[in-house]
């Protein structure tokens, strides 16, 4: 399977709806810890310099400020790698954000593998089993910028705190600008199959396709889902391919232990038990290497994903 990458990074694409947004709601700030170069926020910096703060190499300060903004009246949007704004923050973004019910917006880019040559130590592989951890939080992965674009105002709609999982270059295109009726808390069926569910999310969602084609090629249907929304889950649909299905392979950039695959897990195991396997790091640190070498490195490549599939389905047809 052939697929292109976009034209626009999706940092430039959050930074570009931060601008658009911002020029119609004033409430509209953003508090940084000295990314803004590297996340492109600098872009709203130029056209709003007195609603950016830039708190320096402070994340957890950025988040008690970004609370204390909110409670002003203010709707702020924090950015730092994903690393920070989760582990580093963790007890800033439970008591300062979300206990105290403030609606700040929190970016962590560079997820999972996507850190790439910064190495394991700038690797989030836990930040989804943290944030979806505290109540109150939405978590979101857009896969692509058409997905980002279409969901940013339903984000800003929220009156709760959000976690935006972002992957900063130029992402796979799996979405035309035509679609647009995405909702959050809502999955997408990419494509309908009867003999395995490949539910995925972010960089993985390619991933899960080209899975899906190589085991078509073999006879077996996969059934492949978009989980832009890890948290609330699309438990509806989840359950209702899985009945179809009969197993289910998850795939995330991020430790299998208390991520996307977990939360599935837990939905299928109170409602419909049936065959899992989840993809992912695989209660590993990171390390240093290019997306396409860590994918192998930590089996999580789309030839991996399809040997589970394979798995799976050969498992429920005989």
């Amino acid at each position: 399977m052939t697929l292109e990458r976009e034209n626009i990074a999706l940092k430039e694409v959050y930074s570009d709806l931060l601008v658009e947004y911002g020029a119609k709601d004033p409430r509209i700030v953003i508090v940084e810890a000295d990314l803004m170069r590297s996340g492109s926020t600098d872009k709203f910096q130029k056209v709003f310099p007195e609603r950016t703060f830039d708190v320096g190499i402070a994340e957890s300060n950025m988040m008690c400020v970004a609370a204390g903004l909110s409670l002003m009246g203010k709707i702020p949007f924090t950015h730092t790698f994903a690393v920070f704004a989760s582990r580093r923050c963790c007890d800033q973004v439970n008591q300062s954000v979300a206990y105290a019910g403030c609606n700040v917006k929190m970016c962590g880019s560079d997820p999972g593998i996507t850190t790439e040559l910064n190495g394991g130590t700038h690797m989030s592989m836990d930040d989804i089993g943290i944030m979806r951890g505290i109540p109150t939080m939405t978590v979101f992965e857009p896969v692509d910028s058409c997905q980002l674009r279409a969901l940013f105002p339903q984000i800003l709609a929220l009156d709760t705190p959000v976690y935006i999982r972002l992957f900063r270059p130029n992402t796979y295109k799996i979405f035309s600008e035509k679609d647009r009726d995405f909702k959050l808390g809502k999955g997408v069926v990419l494509k309908e199959g009867t003999d395995v569910t490949i539910i995925a999310s972010g960089i993985m969602v390619a991933e899960a396709l080209k899975a899906a084609e190589e085991l078509s090629g073999e006879g077996i249907d996969a059934e492949v889902i978009n989980i832009h929304t890890i948290k609330p889950l699309d438990t509806e649909l989840i359950l209702a391919s899985a009945a179809k299905t009969g197993c289910v392979v998850t795939a995330e950039n991020g430790s299998i232990y208390n991520g996307l695959g977990s939360a599935v897990a837990e939905v299928l195991s109170e409602h419909l038990p049936c065959p899992l396997k989840r993809m992912g790091v695989q209660d590993h640190f990171g390390q240093i290497g290019h997306v396409e070498e860590l994918l192998d490195a930590f089996h999580m490549s789309c030839r991996d994903i399809a040997e589970a599939g394979r798995g799976l389905a050969q498992r429920r047809l005989h």
